[in-house]
C-alpha cells in the first residue's frame, strides 16, 4: 500500500508526474547529481523501488529526450518550458525511473538534497544502482514510444 501520493510536472504542464511513496515525503532525501548536465538543470532526484511513478505525456511534441555520459538512460525534458522532469532506463521490458524532486507541486517537506557522483561509477555499476534505488513500477501514458531502448 502506498500511503503518500504526490503530483507535479513541468512548468507548462505538458509532462505530468504522479508518485506513490510508501513512506512520508520528509523521510526521503533527494540526490543532487554532480555532473555538469544535472547541475546546470538544478536537478535533485527522488525515487523509491517500492513506490510507483506514473508519467503522463500531455503533449508528445513537447517531450525532449537527451542522453549523456554512458548514454544508457534518457533524460526527459519539456521542450516548451525547459524543465528536466525525469530520467528513465529500460532493461528489456523493465522500466526504471527517477523524478526530479523539484517538479513536485507544493512543499512535500523533502530535506535539502545530498550530492552524489554517479559519473564515478562504471556503466555496469550505474545500472545496478538504478535498479536498486529507482522506481521499478513505472507507467508512461500518452507517448508509448517514450519507453527507451538500450543504446537505441
Amino acid at each position: 500500500m502506498h500511503a503518500h501520493s504526490l503530483r507535479g510536472g513541468c512548468h507548462c504542464d505538458a509532462i505530468r508526474v504522479e508518485l506513490e511513496l510508501p513512506r512520508a515525503p520528509a523521510t526521503y532525501t533527494p540526490r543532487a547529481c554532480d555532473c555538469d548536465f544535472c547541475r546546470k538543470h538544478g536537478a535533485a532526484y527522488l525515487s523509491d523501488p517500492s513506490g510507483r511513478l506514473h508519467i503522463e505525456i500531455r503533449d508528445p511534441a513537447a517531450v525532449g529526450r537527451y542522453r549523456q555520459g554512458n548514454a544508457l538512460a534518457e533524460f526527459l525534458l519539456c521542450k516548451t518550458c525547459g524543465v528536466l522532469v525525469a530520467v528513465v532506463y529500460a532493461d528489456g521490458a523493465d522500466l526504471y525511473a527517477t523524478v526530479n524532486s523539484r517538479v513536485i507541486a507544493g512543499d512535500p517537506g523533502f530535506p535539502d538534497a545530498t550530492p552524489v557522483s554517479p559519473q564515478t561509477l562504471s556503466a555496469h555499476d550505474k545500472v545496478a544502482r538504478w535498479k536498486a534505488v529507482w522506481f521499478a513500477d513505472v507507467a508512461v501514458a500518452g507517448n508509448e514510444s517514450l519507453v527507451v531502448r538500450e543504446n537505441g
